[in-house]
């Protein structure tokens, strides 16, 4: 099996997260023409935002992008049992 160095894995989820906050902004200016990257941190304060079950499911999908670049960062400073 080829080893996959955690710098690649984490370049890799960095991708991954840009291109998905990229789609989340995209759908979020087509309910909210105005959205800034910065509104999507708070995407509460938007009704239609709120409402509209695509976007959450999107901005789902980034949260657990966001979250595995997380976990990554600290298995990789976890020193292994071994």
């Amino acid at each position: 099996m080829p080893h996959v160095s955690w710098d690649a894995v984490e370049r890799l989820l960095a991708e991954m997260a840009a291109q998905q906050e990229e789609k989340v902004l995209v759908l979020a200016r087509r309910l909210v023409p105005d959205a800034t990257p910065e509104d999507l941190r708070n995407p509460h304060d938007f009704r239609a935002l709120v409402e509209s079950a695509e976007f959450n499911y999107e901005d789902g999908i980034l949260a657990g992008l966001r979250a595995a670049e997380v976990a990554v960062r600290a298995a990789r400073r976890t020193p292994s049992n071994g």
